[in-house]
């Protein structure tokens, strides 16, 4: 049984039960049966043998129904002695044997703990067999495994064989659901338009003035940073156990095959005719493609023509949305609802900075397109210069004008055949990369997003969403209107209701 949170085994719970039921009927009868009574000494000896037999009868009973059934209840707040509900969602879905072999360190109480997880893991599913060994107390077998580092685990599964080092019970779960992917996935990350860097490993941090910032804005203040990048993502999607490529498109006659996946993560500078002509002849294969198309940048025109046949073509402006934003940035869209679609089917709260809108299109015949997110009625949009207007031109010195749009689409999923004789693909398009980014990819939901759209493109999206957990500072995140009803209920209803509760004191004792 797992407590709070986690489903509870009522049939094991129910036998935990009737072991502390048994107990307390052994401990009343041992208080008040006596061991001795009158009459002949056979008599005596068959009494005192009975109490005996049966005494131990029902405790080997206990202790046997409590071993066959054990029940697990975790009460601290943290759960800390409780594997994470997606590592147990990841075993409970096991439809084909794992061996999981961990050589543990027996001095470091992490590892400790993970034996502890596994073995909790294991009870979830008869499939997955677990195994634990202290290296120093039997080196053969870490040897013979091949295993030579403390607190790895050896996942095991129809032949192949996957190492994980690390005592956090996601990462094995990670590790399982990489041994039983039976294909490589490679990820191509375009390059060559200035997209966000891939091997960024850099921290990126705004720092916001009193007025907000624009991300496009060269006033913006930015600290600890050599360039934005999507260091973060890269080693999330690494971790899931998916190759990364860099794929130079204008240096390539056709996408590589073995890419299952191509991502452009906002690129500055617009593409060559043979690139766009590259990307379409790759879906028609029944690729898949993931288009982060953020402010300024100007599609191509066969680019264009490819996106409007997926369902829609990226404005250039910027969704202003003064309802539903995070902090105090009116441009940074929060999104608190997401329609119905594998990506964004445990989504909650994510935040998109500096989002371009999506006009919708006649998609081409073959295609489905569904929205998946678009900012609240609220929402206002401003024209933005492209970004190689704003390169040789001088900066206007009047602001845009907001102009009042209602909902504004900020993300798009496609799939289907773009002609009667290609293959099936997947695209999704974003009008925005921040919120992927160093900055802003391990806040809220953000990464979750993240990891759907590569899962549901690379078509996994059956698989439990689990992803690696990045260390980030411990942080409240609200938007303007969550931050406005905590303002009036601490500022304004507390205190209204303890000078109420003041004056019903006083009038009773008047």
């Amino acid at each position: 049984m797992e407590h709070a949170g986690h489903a509870i085994e009522w049939a094991d719970a129910g036998w935990a039960a009737g072991w502390l039921v048994a107990v307390g009927v052994l401990f009343r009868c041992g208080v008040t049966l006596p061991l001795a009574i009158g009459g002949s000494p056979w008599r005596r000896r068959l009494w005192a043998t009975s109490v005996v037999v049966v005494a131990c009868a029902l405790a080997a009973l206990a202790v046997a129904a409590l071993a066959l059934h054990d029940t697990h209840v975790d009460l601290t707040r943290e759960k800390a002695y409780t594997p994470s509900p997606q590592a147990l969602a990841v075993v409970a879905a096991l439809q084909a044997p794992v061996r999981v072999t961990y050589f543990y360190q027996g001095q470091d109480p992490n590892a400790q703990r993970a034996r502890q997880m596994l073995a909790l893991m294991a009870d979830q599913n008869a499939l997955l067999e677990v195994a634990t060994v202290d290296p120093e107390k039997q080196p053969s077998l870490a040897a013979t495994a091949g295993v030579r580092i403390n607190n790895a685990a050896l996942i095991e599964a129809d032949g192949r064989r996957v190492i994980v080092q690390g005592t956090d019970e996601l990462e094995f779960a990670i590790g399982i659901q990489r041994v039983l992917r039976e294909r490589r996935v490679t990820l191509c990350f375009i390059e060559g338009h200035n997209e966000y860097a891939v091997d960024n490993e850099e921290y990126h941090t705004h720092l916001d003035a009193a007025v907000g910032h624009s991300h496009d804005d060269s006033a913006s203040l930015v600290i600890e940073t050599r360039g934005h990048g999507v260091g973060r993502w890269r080693r999330t999607l690494e971790g899931l156990g998916y190759d990364i490529e860099r794929l130079p498109l204008a240096t390539v006659a056709v996408v590589p095959a073995h890419c299952n996946v191509v991502i452009d993560a906002g690129p500055r500078t617009t593409w060559l005719p043979g690139e766009s002509a590259a990307l379409r002849a790759y879906l028609e294969q029944g690729g898949a493609a993931l288009l982060l198309h953020d402010l300024g940048f100007v599609l191509e025109p066969g680019l264009a023509s490819l996106v409007s046949a997926l369902g829609a073509v990226p404005r250039q402006a910027v969704v202003v949305d003064d309802v539903s934003h995070y902090g105090t940035d009116a441009e940074m869209v929060a999104v608190t609802g997401y329609d119905a679609h594998p990506i964004t089917a445990k989504v909650s709260y994510t935040f998109y900075p500096g989002a371009r809108p999506l006009a919708l299109t006649t998609p081409a015949p073959g295609i489905s397109v569904t929205r998946l997110t678009s900012s609240s009625p609220a929402s206002k949009v401003r024209p933005v210069a492209a970004i190689e207007q704003r390169a040789v031109e001088a900066v206007a010195t009047t602001e845009a004008t907001d102009e009042a749009a209602g909902p504004q689409v900020l993300a798009i999923a496609s799939e289907g055949r773009l002609t009667p004789q290609a293959a099936p693909m997947r695209a999704v398009l974003v009008g925005d990369a921040d919120f992927l980014s160093n900055s802003f990819y391990p806040y809220m939901s953000n990464s979750d997003v993240a990891l759907g759209l590569v899962r549901w493109l690379a078509r996994e999206e059956a698989l439990t969403p689990v992803r690696p957990r990045v260390p980030v500072p411990p942080l409240v995140l609200l938007t303007e209107s969550q931050l406005q009803v905590l303002y009036v209920g601490v500022v304004g209803v507390l205190p209204l209701l303890s000078l109420a509760l003041g004056l019903v004191v006083w009038w009773r004792r008047r």
